[in-house]
């Protein structure tokens, strides 16, 4: 018997999502290795939430996921923009929804009752991500390469604060993850649409 159930997700996102789920996973972690070397918040994160063991380690295991993440990307960013996703999923966007909206997810009154629609604050959410790991990109190639990409480390005010906004940048995207997580958590059919499709 077919499933007569409407596709909420396709094949292409459901596959560049949880691609994307573990290379965030690595190079974050990986990530938080890296920083243990040279840290310069006054505090170190604990060496068993962290990948690679040493800095070289970590520096192979980060630039690896690096690659995943860039590979991915670009197919997600392709096939969203070249299917119309992006307009029909993340645009309009309303202030005035969204205060109502993050006063009801406060409350823990937000509906999700229609898994093909999104939400304003899914919306804005999801375009904050996209934001936010633009910054991680361009503060990481600095990183990276910071004499083949000068003018970029002058504009991000140097290599010390470059490294300081992709840590930050970072932390954002954890707690994006987070979010996200504890939001599946309460409504967990999203988790089986990203995992089934519908």
């Amino acid at each position: 018997m077919p499933d007569l159930q409407p596709v909420v997700h396709p094949l292409w996102l459901r596959t560049t999502h949880w691609i994307n789920a573990v290379a965030v996973v690595i190079m974050v972690t990986s990530g938080w290795r890296i920083y243990d070397a040279n840290p310069f918040l006054g505090f170190q994160i604990p060496a068993n939430l962290t990948l690679g063991g040493w800095l070289a380690g970590a520096i192979m295991w980060h630039f690896a996921a690096m690659w995943l993440v860039f590979g991915n990307g670009i197919i997600y960013l392709l096939l969203n923009f070249g299917s119309g996703r992006v307009v029909r999923k993340f645009f309009p966007i309303s202030v005035k929804s969204l205060a109502s909206e993050l006063g009801d997810a406060v409350r823990f009154r937000l509906h999700h009752n229609d898994l093909k629609i999104y939400n304003t604050v899914q919306r804005v959410a999801y375009l904050f991500v996209w934001i936010d790991i633009t910054v991680l990109v361009l503060s990481g190639l600095v990183l990276w390469k910071s004499v083949q990409f000068p003018l970029l480390r002058e504009l991000l005010g140097g290599y010390e604060v470059a490294r300081r906004i992709h840590f930050f940048a970072m932390a954002a995207l954890v707690a994006f993850v987070v979010i996200h997580v504890i939001m599946v958590m309460i409504v967990p059919k999203s988790l089986w649409a990203m995992l089934r499709g519908r």
